[in-house]
């Protein structure tokens, strides 16, 4: 992948800088150890996520990063410092491949991402002192660790933009390069020294290939009049973003480019979305390629394992049928074995060494003594090595013959007893191979193709927290302070019902009857509703306390002396109560004004969708359980793991298993 250019940086930083100053910094993450992304909040747009990859790219991402469980030190160390922070400005430094994040919270930060070599994305403090680097380095010039004053690397060569003829004098008498390599190595590339070149060649033909010193005053004249031609678009924001192919080259640029006349070209409205498309595909299919990798080491775990368990069974069979037959082969040849061991033990009990025994045999086999004909050798300790029936056996001597075929016997019944537990490993091993296969299925499928987040055109009421009953009434509730304020000053009508779990921390809820009269089914599932998106869920209740009144008893007007936070109401009159309300949630797809993910009460789903995954308060966190949902529900590919992210309670959660057994026990 190659890494963006000074112009590249140029542009981006000045996109950058227009879309985020003033913007809300979020939370961050880091995909992979050399990709950080920071999310933003935009007044008025919504959710930036900015992508940040050392020595390569930065530019703002449609395309989410799968992210790590548990996040590293690094983004744990920005979500502590400067979540909640203000962008102040992005800017480039020198035109050189840095750019400078400044941020204001408490006091003011700043993140260097350097884009050079192998890059870096460093946080600092406001006196430019480094809390911390996402990679430590040490240089001859610069040492990056924490509580180490910041220092950039040493200029070098030229702005473009702001260049004069007389700094290009100064440049090509001072190098001993020719002009292409001299414009490339300062600050400019091989890209877009060609293009220079070629912009030049339009007011005098000048030789790429022309040493810098040898260049004539009206050459150095027309390529300082090519590059303000050139990156005059930059400073006047004249850019025209674009993706560039033919054959196999591709490339992003900020504007159309000579270099590229005949290349096939796709526009895009800013740099920022060009390189979003350029970049995020390639990333992600290096990072489909990683996790691949990952698996197939797992796999081929299991395959080794497999293979090797099949060739000990098959070397079982083997001993059984070869040791048998030799067992076999020994009594066939009962007669002959025993004249030799008997000429044998003669020469033993003679005191004859066994190097002189096997010398004596041989020169009898060669002379055709017939009780010499079986034999190949004898070893030091005197075991008889034979040739019978094209067979190789061993014989000790020392045994009767009965025992030496006892041995071979004995060896094929060990070896059948062995094949029923290696039989039982293989078999157990296949499963397991079809299960890490299926698993890897499963995750592949799931990074395989980068799935571009699409601003969605929400209903009003799906910018809150909403289900609807089995009785087909709305039901809504606030997501923060900002948005229960909203359900009651904004949506909430003289004819609805004002529901709240009875503890600190929890949904403002509203029935929106429109006409319907209320029964206890609906105060049953609005009561689970609220209960369920209230502190109970974190606490890990499984049930909780919910009262409900009229909407003339909701105030916002506090007793006197008290105060009341944003997101709080007063309660005046008698409350009725739904004891005991299940704390627990199911979520799926309905169709309610077209197809769209809800969550709500188990008895709401049962009403409205068939395939839907039942939640209740546990230990898994929410990014673990929003991906085997999304894996369960998504059918018709309608939504992603932000959206289940976004619906489920605060708080970890698990899977209720026991219900879905006893309905699909109920079911079949």
């Amino acid at each position: 992948m190659k890494p963006m250019s000074n112009v590249d940086i140029f542009t981006i930083t000045d996109e950058l800088n227009n879309l985020l100053t003033g913007a809300r910094v979020d939370k961050s993450f880091q995909p992979t150890k050399d990709i950080v992304v920071m999310r933003f909040h935009v007044a008025g747009t919504g959710r930036i996520d900015l992508v940040m990859e050392c020595g390569k790219r930065i530019h703002t991402s449609k395309y989410p990063l799968e992210n790590p469980i548990n996040p590293p030190v690094f983004p744990m160390l920005l979500r502590k410092r400067i979540k909640g922070a203000n962008v102040v400005s992005i800017t480039q430094h020198n035109f050189d491949r840095i750019i400078e994040i400044k941020v204001k919270k408490d006091k003011y930060y700043t993140i260097v991402v350097e884009l050079f070599d192998k890059g870096n994305i460093i946080l600092l403090d406001e006196d430019a002192n480094i809390i911390l680097p996402l990679k430590r380095k040490r240089f001859s010039d610069r040492d990056i660790s924490s509580k180490k004053e910041y220092q950039f690397p040493e200029k070098r060569g030229i702005d473009p933009i702001h260049t004069s003829e007389s700094e290009l004098k100064e440049l090509f008498a001072n190098s001993d390069k020719d002009l292409v390599r001299t414009l490339a190595m300062n600050n400019l590339g091989s890209l877009y020294a060609e293009e220079i070149i070629k912009r030049a060649n339009e007011f005098e033909e000048i030789d790429k290939h022309t040493p810098s010193a040898d260049l004539s005053e009206s050459q150095i004249a027309n390529l300082n009049k090519a590059i303000h031609l050139l990156f005059d678009n930059l400073q006047e924001e004249h850019f025209k973003p674009q993706i560039v192919k033919k054959d196999n080259n591709e490339d992003v640029v900020a504007f159309d480019l000579i270099n590229y006349d005949g290349f096939e070209k796709t526009y895009f409205d800013n740099f920022n979305e060009a390189c979003d498309e350029f970049y995020s595909k390639k990333v992600n299919n290096d990072i489909k390629n990683i996790k691949e990798a990952a698996w197939n080491k797992k796999v081929n775990k299991f395959e080794k394992r497999l293979k090797l368990q099949e060739e000990t069974l098959d070397n079982f069979h083997k001993t059984i049928e070869t040791s048998q037959h030799k067992g076999e082969v020994i009594y066939s040849n009962y007669t002959a074995i025993e004249n030799l061991v008997k000429v044998v033990n003669d020469a033993i009990s003679k005191d004859y060494s066994y190097k002189e025994i096997g010398k004596t045999l041989k020169e009898a086999k060669k002379n055709g003594l017939k009780e010499a004909e079986i034999f190949e050798s004898i070893d030091k300790m005197g075991v008889l090595t034979l040739k019978l029936n094209e067979t190789s056996i061993n014989i000790d001597p020392k045994l009767t013959i009965p025992e030496n075929a006892e041995i071979y016997y004995e060896k094929a019944k060990k070896a059948k007893k062995k094949t029923k537990g290696a039989e039982i490993a293989i078999e157990n091993t296949k499963k397991q191979l079809e299960k890490i296969k299926a698993k890897k299925e499963v995750a592949m499928e799931h990074i395989s193709i980068p799935k571009k987040r699409v601003k969605k055109n929400l209903k009003w009421y799906e910018k809150l927290r909403w289900f609807v009953t089995s009785d087909n009434v709305l039901v809504i509730g606030g997501r923060d302070a900002g948005t229960n304020e909203a359900v009651v000053k904004k949506y909430m009508d003289n004819n609805d019902i004002y529901l709240h779990a009875d503890i600190h921390g929890a949904t403002s809820t509203v029935i929106k009857l429109d006409g319907s009269k209320i029964n206890d089914s609906i105060l049953k599932e609005s009561g689970e509703f609220a209960a369920s998106f209230s502190t109970a869920w974190s606490k890990g209740f499984t049930t909780q306390d919910v009262f409900w009144v009229n909407p003339e008893q909701v105030t916002k007007t506090p007793e006197t002396g008290e105060f009341l936070p944003k997101g709080s109401f007063v309660i005046r009159g008698n409350r009725n109560y739904i004891r005991s309300a299940k704390v627990r949630i199911a979520i799926g797809i309905v169709d309610y004004e077209g197809k769209r993910l809800m969550a709500g009460p188990v008895d709401a789903l049962e009403a409205h969708c068939d395939n839907f995954i039942v939640l209740k308060p546990g230990y898994t966190k929410k990014t673990a359980i929003a991906k085997k949902i999304l894996h369960e529900i998504n059918e018709d590919d309608l939504i992603t793991l932000d959206d289940i992210i976004r619906v489920l309670p605060s708080g970890k959660c698990d899977i209720d298993e026991e219900y879905h057994l006893r309905k699909k026990y109920e079911k079949n």
